[in-house]
């Protein structure tokens, strides 16, 4: 999506940015030479939508399966601060990312022997029933290939027709993952979990082998059948803006453990990492500046 960030006297600076793009950038900019990371979506044939893919090409993110849409945009989304919170505006309705699963075979090839397969929950409520039901069969297929499949529900209740709805496509989409990355504040509304430890246990019961908890500034919980990791963020980061905290958190985790790093590891680099990012405007920081 197009990101309008800043907001200071309604002056406002342009980027690129959306949740599995930011996490998509994040472990480009953290794994190594020797692994690719390539990212799937729809676009149109306009200049902005030119400029993405110029973009992250020119930050080794592979476009090749990127998917062209006659007709339509990106999504638009503008972030201001008020009362010391962010605050979002979304413009979405022609976006091309909404019909990205519209196209069976390119849906597959996109996914064809990747080693780990991410997308999240607002990938799944901006796709018709349809839609979704393709991208859940392309990530079954690919499983069965021997990718891992990793898994933010990031929940949006905006972009649902009910929270019956979101609840059941989430916990479905979930019960086909190999790691799912939930935040807890987000949960406990919708799943009535009272603790993270809840949260973990729900989606363990689903048949996920590791699930990260995430808390905000709290604690993060690490979750398997056998072992459970609580890991705080180090204190004292400064925030400026928390746009991408929680995608950047899910970027360094993942790649940590693509590298082989223990859950604990793991976790301390995506705290790290998601405290680099909140200290900077955007959802995208420089990857000069992680380390």
């Amino acid at each position: 999506m197009i990101e309008m960030s800043g907001g200071e006297d309604r002056q406002y600076r342009l980027g690129y940015a959306g949740d599995t793009l930011n996490t998509a950038w994040y472990m480009r900019a953290l794994l190594g030479k020797d692994w690719s990371v390539d990212y799937f979506t729809g676009l149109g044939e306009d200049r902005y939508s030119g400029d993405i893919r110029a973009f992250l090409e020119a930050n080794n993110i592979g476009t090749d399966h990127i998917r062209t849409v006659p007709g339509r945009r990106p999504g638009l989304y503008m972030i201001h601060q008020e009362k010391g919170d962010r605050h979002f505006t979304y413009w979405r309705d022609t976006s091309a990312a909404k019909l990205l699963a519209d196209d069976k075979g390119a849906l597959h090839a996109a996914v064809a022997g990747a080693s780990m397969v991410y997308f999240s929950g607002i990938t799944l409520a901006i796709l018709a029933p349809r839609a979704r039901g393709r991208l859940l069969g392309a990530i079954v297929k690919a499983r069965d290939a021997g990718a891992r499949i990793a898994f933010d529900t990031n929940l949006r209740p905006a972009l649902w027709t009910s929270p019956r709805v979101m609840a059941g496509v989430l916990t479905a989409a979930a019960s086909l993952c190999d790691i799912v990355l939930p935040t807890h504040t987000d949960e406990a509304p919708l799943f009535g979990d009272k603790s993270v430890d809840e949260t973990a246990e729900r989606y363990l019961e689903l048949g996920v082998e590791e699930v990260v908890v995430k808390d905000g500034a709290g604690e993060a919980l690490i979750a398997t059948a056998s072992e459970r990791v609580k890991v705080a963020p180090k204190p004292g980061a400064k925030v400026v803006d928390a746009t991408g905290a929680g995608d950047s958190f899910n970027g360094a985790y993942l790649s940590s453990r693509l590298a082989g790093k223990s859950l604990r590891e793991a976790a301390e680099e995506g705290h790290r990492v998601a405290g680099v990012v909140i200290g900077q405007k955007g959802a995208l920081v420089d990857p000069k500046l992680l380390g």
